[in-house]
């Protein structure tokens, strides 16, 4: 399945329109996970646990984003559109939702 962020595919022709499809994901943040990313931003550096959890959480919505795309009869998604939030108290929660167009190129 093609994936893409533009409307259009160079080279492709869209035969057919199914539908805008999307893909959520939501998860928990892990205490202890949470305590050392705030030493980490104390001290500096990268959080790998947040970005390994940002990453899962992508896959998740982009996976479940072009599922629905394929179960409608598409064989690429485009103008992809992907969001991070936070939710539940006090931002104990990430959502990533993934957006998009379902279509049939020839």
């Amino acid at each position: 399945m093609l994936v893409t962020t533009t409307p259009t595919v160079e080279g492709r022709r869209i035969v057919a329109y199914h539908g805008l499809v999307t893909g959520e994901a939501i998860l928990g943040a892990n205490l202890f996970r949470d305590l050392f990313a705030a030493v980490r931003d104390i001290v500096g550096g990268r959080s790998g646990a947040y970005e390994k959890e940002l990453k899962r959480a992508r896959d998740i919505a982009l996976d479940e984003m072009t599922a629905e795309a394929r179960a409608l009869g598409g064989n690429a998604v485009i103008g992809v559109d992907l969001d991070y939030e936070t939710v539940g108290e006090r931002g104990s929660m990430l959502m990533v939702s993934a957006t998009s167009t379902a279509v049939t190129l020839a």
